[in-house]
């Protein structure tokens, strides 16, 4: 293998990296050699020598391309690295996009590729600045149109030439030609010459199955023997690997009315969990880690509903951050208002921004609630841009790669916003615009949504849901959004599997259209959603089942092993550092909770020894870097993916960030991180080395350019500008903001219970699923299968005729 004449970043892109023979020399080489590129150069007049048609001003099999707002010069020149010819881009002025020399889109100069390959592409340059990245597009072979694909590498500024080499991902199916250029998007010019793209061979170990035949096909549960010790709402992996989970008062008013509100750490190295002082009922929070890794936690529960069901659950103001390093929590300023069920969505500049949720008085909050990092603290309302709208409970809202949300139409308890049920909202605009597609959009109540593997690709995935108000059988759809497209829109993905569903009266095979509501989506290292849990009715039961989205071929793998411990509602699943997944929590309408614990391992564990990061020579990384790793033998990918904090299907901050690679040697990889930190927003994130087969490597936690970092950098003159892509560009028109209001109304009955039974504690449905007849008795069997207590006390009326010998105790 070559091993590439490149510079690498230093300051503030650094890569503090040493020399290939320093790192090799004490690496045991364990498995087949790597693959290598070698000739043929699949590109045609790679040094621009040959000139373009007559009347052309560019060479042959060269195209000018580039968009956006700027002044830009393109010019063959004689400065070359080898010949007589090389291309020089220069910007002079630069508002938004990039210019760059493409191979030409066409049958005769874009080389033809093999889906499931990756290539090398290299080439001499010299440029005068940071803000040129290596661009990829592909062709479509069922349309022949073309699209943009992925930004690969930003080389590093270089005064004499250079050889810059990356390596694609796998070509993804249906793909049969590439174009590519290095593109500038900042001033400054950038010279290149010399381009090659090479095959590279097939590479890796042969699997080998070191499981059962049943593991290395679905993986395996196990339930740990230790107990968690709080009912866990919510769960946050912190970046020393630990696992945060949060209960304040459990959903139990007995605890909230003794001030009694819990928290545990749990450590994985030995399986223990820690009690942690929590200083006001965190249930129903949100949370997001913070660039630096201390978790931000806003909200929570100020008051249960009111017996008699007049007043619904109330929101906090308050907010701490939980520091992994102490394990206590600090308060910082209040919120400017309450928010039980806030979204959090962490920024590209460190900020965080959350909408939604229950105010003090249990009305809607139509607020937006921004945090600033480099003040550390809640802004005035005054300082936060408002569109007076209300989002509803727990909005999924993903951060995408220009800096606007996408509200994916996901949510927990009502119905979706009006209008399609999912949109793209401008901050900076401060305009919300309607996408369509999203079936069924009143029925994705506690549906799942995440952005697939890799963010790059800019797809969201939503998964099921229901409908906790009319109570319908869950669903089983699935829809995709590409948010690369100009007008993006929902398309219709391919059926949630179907496993086995307990009603009370043992499992059964789910039939029709049952899906699951509830559910858990987990990225992968591998690049797969692992989604797990779920039932076929708000806080009931239960459904066996887990599959696994598979990003490349849109599909669903079924038929993997299920968790033994049924995961409803108030459950979470989550990747731990190791590469295995963890599931906690489950508490049904009923009020019991499940304090087990199970964990996950997938099969990709079960083909033989796994890769290890030998070393991660700097753990520091800033947008743009190139960062170097050794490994103990070759690996196909690495990624980035950012810590759960999950709650109630909800973790619009999970996404999984490629490193595209360029490989030094066998053991020996530069890592290309993103100069965009929309895609890959600053903080703590797992870095995972993954082989030909899909298995990864147990992770490494390396920090991306955090809040504080990216600040003093902004008076900077050459401080790098985001490399973005113009996507969802031609959205319809925007809808018009509501006028200025303190609040929106939202029925007491919101989380789907009837409070006339019971304490708040217990949830008796408002609407019986529709195979419960309307009857008393019928509803009381219901009840007393689910395993409701006996002779709840009725609490005023009796709407749904549960007291039938008027002694005041229902059934």
């Amino acid at each position: 293998m070559r091993i590439p004449n490149r510079r690498v970043r230093r300051g503030r892109r650094r890569a503090a990296l040493l020399t290939v023979g320093a790192l090799a020399g004490g690496l045991l080489l364990t498995a087949p050699q790597q693959a290598t590129a070698g000739p043929p150069n699949l590109l045609t007049n790679p040094g621009f020598e040959t000139a373009g048609a007559a009347g052309s001003d560019m060479p042959s099999c060269w195209s000018k391309s580039g968009w956006g707002d700027n002044d830009f010069t393109f010019a063959t020149v004689a400065d070359a690295h080898s010949g007589t010819k090389a291309m020089r881009v220069t910007l002079t002025r630069r508002v938004n996009g990039d210019r760059k020399a493409l191979v030409t889109e066409n049958t005769a100069c874009a080389p033809a590729v093999v889906p499931g390959k990756q290539y090398d592409l290299s080439a001499w340059y010299k440029s005068n600045t940071p803000d040129v990245s290596v661009t990829v597009f592909r062709r479509e072979s069922t349309t022949g149109a073309w699209q943009y694909w992925t930004d690969l590498q930003n080389p590093p500024v270089s005064a004499a030439w250079a050889r810059t080499e990356v390596r694609t991902p796998v070509v993804p199916p249906n793909t049969d030609k590439i174009a590519w250029g290095i593109s500038v998007y900042g001033v400054g010019t950038l010279t290149t010459d010399d381009y090659a793209m090479e095959e590279v061979g097939a590479t890796g170990p042969t699997p080998t199955c070191t499981g059962t035949a049943e593991e290395c096909a679905k993986g395996k549960w196990e339930v740990i023997p230790a107990k968690n010790p709080t009912r866990s709402m919510h769960a946050v992996v912190l970046k020393n690997g630990k696992v945060l989970l949060i209960a304040g008062s459990g959903n139990d008013i007995a605890q909230f009315n003794a001030g009694t509100f819990t928290s545990a750490v749990y450590d994985p190295a030995n399986g223990s969990f820690k009690t942690i002082p929590t200083p006001v009922d965190m249930f129903c929070a949100g949370h997001v880690q913070l660039s630096d890794g201390r978790v931000l936690v806003m909200s929570g529960n100020k008051g249960y509903p009111s017996a008699d069901g007049k007043i619904g659950y109330q929101g906090l103001k308050d907010s701490y951050v939980f520091d992994p390093a102490t394990e206590k929590y600090t308060k910082t300023n209040d919120m400017n208002g309450g928010h039980w069920y806030p979204s959090a969505t962490i920024l590209g500049n460190g900020d965080v921004i959350s909408f939604g949720g229950l105010k003090e008085d249990s009305t809607g909050n139509v607020t937006a609630e921004k945090f600033s990092a480099a003040q550390n603290k809640w802004l005035p309302m005054n300082e936060v841009n408002q569109t007076w709208s209300y989002w509803g409970l727990y909005p999924s809202m993903i951060l995408m790669q220009d800096g606007r949300l996408f509200y994916s139409g996901s949510h927990t308890f009502g119905n979706g916003t009006p209008g399609t049920g999912a949109s793209v909202y401008d901050y900076a605009a401060n305009t919300i615009t309607d996408v369509p597609g999203l079936r069924n959009k009143d029925q994705r109540d506690e549906s799942a949504s995440v952005l697939l593997p890799p963010a790059q690709d800019q797809r969201v995935l939503t998964i099921g849901g229901g409908n906790n108000e009319t109570n319908p059988a869950a669903n089983r759809l699935t829809d995709v959004i590409d948010l690369k497209k100009p007008s993006p829109a929902y398309t219709a993905g391919p059926d949630l599997p179907q496993g086995l569903v307990d009603q009370g009266a043992g499992k059964r095979p789910q039939t029709g259209a049952e899906g699951k509501m509830y559910v858990s989506a987990v990225l992968l290292p591998d690049g797969k959603v692992f989604e797990t849990g779920g039932g076929l009715y708000d806080r009931a039961d239960p459904v066996y089942e887990a599959s696994f989205f598979n990003p490349v071929t849109n599909q669903y793998e079924p038929g993997l092993a299920t968790d033994p411990i049924p995961r409803t509602y108030h459950s979470s699943a989550f990747l731990m550092p190791d590469g295995r997944v963890m599931s906690v929590g489950d508490n049904p309408g009923n009020g019991t909770y499940n304090h087990n614990v199970s964990i996950y391992t997938p099969p990709y564990l079960f083909k033989g020894p796994r890769p290890q990061i030998t070393s991660v020579i700097d753990n520091q990384w800033v947008y743009g870097d190139t960062q170097r790793i050794t490994v103990n033998r070759p690996v196909a990918k690495a990624e980035l993916i950012r810590p759960a904090a999950v709650t109630h299907s909800s973790d619009p901050n999970q996404r999984f960030v490629d490193l595209p690679l360029t490989v030094v040697n066998n053991t020996t990889v530069d890592l290309n991180v993103t100069s965009n930190p929309n895609l890959a927003p600053p903080g703590w994130y797992m870095l995972f080395a993954v082989d030909a087969n899909g298995v990864p490597s147990i992770a490494q936690w390396v920090h991306l350019g955090g809040a504080p970092a990216m600040a003093a950098l902004a008076g900077e003159q050459d401080q790098p500008s985001a490399h973005q892509h113009t996507f969802a560009d031609k959205l319809g028109p925007a809808k018009k903001n509501p006028a200025k209001r303190d609040s929106a109304p939202v029925s007491p009955k919101v989380a789907g219970c009837d409070r006339h039974y019971g304490t708040a504690t217990v949830c008796v449905p408002t609407v019986f699923p529709a195979e419960v007849q309307s009857t008393g008795k019928d509803r009381c069997e219901w009840l007393a299968t689910h395993r409701y207590p006996k002779r709840m006390k009725v609490n005023g009326s009796d709407p749904l005729r549960l007291d039938g010998d008027g002694d005041g105790y229902a059934c």
